[in-house]
């Protein structure tokens, strides 16, 4: 195992995972410049050696958002750049599973980030929305689009219209974390869902997420094309081998 101990995410590298923790506590990891140039770094690392990323944040909260104080000062040809949207794009398209533990605040640009992910458990604390109607922005880096795959429509536009921030139990009940677990467990339990992940074939949990975030106009193509590949392979039909001795035993 490697570690980054310092910036504003603190990287902890294992041969088959990542541990990447939002790492400004005193400004309740607010997402800014410093935070998005560090992932985009990291996704490049794991588009380059393909491993399962598991998010969190430091000092009992995920992100309360943007950092304001950045935000405020943006213009136009900011907006139009992108900074946040484009690097939850990256995280969302790596090639292995992302797994989101949110603690505390996942807020505004930080509910965001979570969004991208995969995979999203939580604790009881857990508090998430998109306030920016009140700041007299839009919810710009993936909510728009992303809450609505999670959720439902009506549910997801309920929720960005009224800025309403939802608490664990509600996340839950409407799919947007699956699972809730005490503070001491968060990460545990995010470790065990890549143990699982991890004793299933690389090849074929990298073209389940491929398949999955394919539009729906290139289905069954893409499925077929996939299989195809994976039907050639040798992790296959050792895996298959395997399953029939134990079956015949």
């Amino acid at each position: 195992m490697r570690a980054d101990a310092t910036g504003p995410l603190l990287v902890e590298r294992h041969d088959d995972r990542v541990v990447a923790t939002l790492n400004r506590p005193d400004k309740r990891n607010a997402i800014d410049q410093s935070t998005i140039d560090a992932l985009h770094v990291l996704c490049a690392e794991l588009e380059a050696i393909p491993r399962t990323l598991i998010l969190t944040g430091a000092g009992g909260v995920f992100a309360s958002g943007a950092d304001i104080s950045q935000l405020r000062d943006r213009r136009a040809d900011d907006a139009r750049a992108g900074i946040n949207a484009n690097a939850f794009v990256r995280i969302a398209l790596l090639p292995m599973p992302v797994i989101a533990a949110l603690d505390g605040y996942a807020l505004g640009g930080g509910a965001e980030l979570a969004y991208a992910a995969d995979i999203r458990i939580a604790t009881p604390s857990l508090k998430i929305g998109n306030p920016e109607t009140g700041l007299g922005i839009i919810a710009a880096a993936g909510a728009s689009w992303r809450l609505k795959e999670i959720v439902g429509d009506a549910r997801a536009i309920e929720l960005l219209l009224t800025g309403r921030v939802i608490g664990a139990e509600e996340a839950r009940e409407i799919g947007l974390v699956g699972e809730v677990h005490p503070a001491d467990e968060l990460l545990p339990a995010a470790h065990a869902i890549a143990d699982r992940i991890a004793r299933n074939d690389r090849a074929a949990t990298m073209a389940t997420k491929r398949v999955f975030r394919a539009p729906r106009e290139a289905h069954p193509a893409v499925d077929l094309e996939e299989q195809a590949v994976l039907f050639e392979s040798p992790e296959k039909m050792r895996r298959m081998t395997e399953f029939l001795e134990r079956k015949q035993k």
